[in-house]
């Protein structure tokens, strides 16, 4: 009797352990499906350039804070065009804040092209969730608010204050958006330290985290000449002078090109040219006129100049061989944004021991069970360059590490154990920063020297 009493009581105990286990992993399953559709929840909210549901998205936002018991405010600086900031006040609200900077717009989309509609957030059978803006980047937005449920449900209290900014328009510039939020007294208030921005995916294990970006200079450049019969040969007609331009302009891409194939410098560290428009012609009924050679041709180029090169001698270049007056071209900028900030020095973020906010993000990714690669140069733009330009350290990082990059393309997805991951090293990195316990700088350093 002893004997089987004790044989009961072990299985009675093995009976509640095995009880509680699937209890525990059901809860858990419960929490990462609750995850998971909040993430989708925002993904379904069509953002898409040119007629971003902004309310819409404003909305959602602002609810997801409150549940979290932050402050919130929805700052419209152009009107339609809401800007959601959420704040966690400080227990030393006095120390320069962290900023979780997103942006809430995204591209539009060719909707047959996809294999599921772009705004149905659809998770498939591998635990793909694809969506327009599952890398760029509701997903980081998101996460931000996943960490920041974890840390409240911690009890976690930061010692500086931490702020999400939810902007609109950075697919079209960010001029309505972080421009005019960074040029505003509110952003002055809220005494920012550092801001952590976008950043790329990963197609290996390690994080890709970014310090600089490369400014976009539009081109056009103009060829002017006598028009004249299609069968005629003359010099200096608009179509031979643009094409002269062209050739050059592409032998020099090609020379920035041969330094990323041959592994000298990364896509982001070279000066990028593409044409992407070529205007010229007669128009007609049914086409063009043939047998006619126009007296004016157009052609458009998107140039990106990382903060590293030498602008003047691009500068040089563009006047004296590719739109030489004395082949009766001009040129002109759509855009031309400064490779420098406002205290004239480069504009990017230092890297080193100077700079404690990426020795905090390095050493915080790690302690979350990832690793960085080798600092980058963002090889596009990106609403970062508005905090930049301000001295303020800014750091480009979304964590998605094995995933292809698919920002702007067909069937753009993120891994939802990617997503959940992401949210892991968020937690690690938010809880660095808003722990350390210094004004952001080392002593006598100012904002511009980070």
């Amino acid at each position: 009797m002893e004997l089987l009493s004790c044989r009961n009581i072990m299985f009675i105990f093995l009976t509640v352990l095995i009880l509680t286990a699937e209890a525990s992993e059901s809860e858990s399953e419960s929490e990462e499906s609750s995850i998971i559709s909040r993430f989708q929840q925002y993904l379904k909210i069509d953002t898409a350039q040119p007629s971003p549901r902004y309310k819409e998205a404003a909305e959602f936002l602002i609810s997801e804070g409150k549940r979290l018991s932050l402050e919130s405010q929805s700052i419209e600086f152009v009107e339609g065009k809401p800007l959601v900031v959420l704040k966690w006040e400080g227990t030393n609200p006095h120390l320069p804040s962290i900023l979780l900077y997103s942006h809430t717009d995204v591209v539009p989309s060719e909707h047959s092209k996809w294999t599921h509609h772009p705004f149905s957030a659809h998770l498939d059978s591998q635990g793909r969730i694809f969506a327009r803006g599952s890398q760029d980047m509701k997903c980081v937005g998101m996460q931000y608010l996943e960490a920041l449920r974890r840390l409240r449900a911690q009890n976690f209290r930061p010692l500086r204050s931490i702020y999400l900014a939810f902007a609109p328009d950075e697919e079209i510039g960010g001029h309505d958006g972080a421009e005019k939020l960074a040029q505003s007294e509110i952003f002055q208030r809220m005494n920012v330290g550092v801001v952590l921005d976008e950043g790329l995916a990963s197609p290996d294990a390690h994080y890709r985290a970014f310090y600089a970006e490369r400014s976009p200079w539009w081109l056009v450049i103009k060829a002017v000449g006598a028009p004249g019969h299609g069968s005629k040969l003359y010099d200096n007609s608009a179509m031979e002078n643009l094409l002269k331009s062209i050739e050059a302009i592409r032998r020099f891409r090609a020379s920035q090109f041969d330094l990323i194939k041959a592994g000298f410098k990364a896509e982001g560290e070279v000066v990028s040219v593409n044409m992407v428009f070529l205007k010229a012609g007669t128009p007609s009924p049914t086409g063009f006129v043939m047998n006619l050679q126009p007296s004016e041709a157009e052609a458009g180029f998107d140039i990106r100049v990382p903060p590293t090169a030498d602008t003047e001698s691009l500068e040089r270049r563009i006047a004296e061989e590719w739109a030489p007056s004395s082949r009766n071209m001009s040129f002109s900028f759509k855009q031309k944004a400064s490779t420098r900030n406002k205290s004239g020095k480069p504009l990017l973020t230092k890297t080193d021991s100077s700079n404690p906010w990426w020795n905090l993000l390095e050493n915080a990714v790690e302690m979350a069970g990832g690793k960085l690669g080798k600092p980058e140069v963002f090889p596009a733009a990106t609403d970062s360059r508005y905090f930049r330009d301000l001295g303020l350290p800014a750091i480009g990082f979304s964590p998605m590490a094995n995933t292809p990059l698919l920002l702007h393309d067909h069937n753009e997805f993120l891994h939802k154990d990617e997503y959940l991951k992401g949210i892991e090293i968020y937690e690690s990195i938010i809880k660095a920063y808003a722990s350390f316990n210094d004004h952001g700088r080392r002593d006598g350093a100012s904002k511009d020297e980070l």
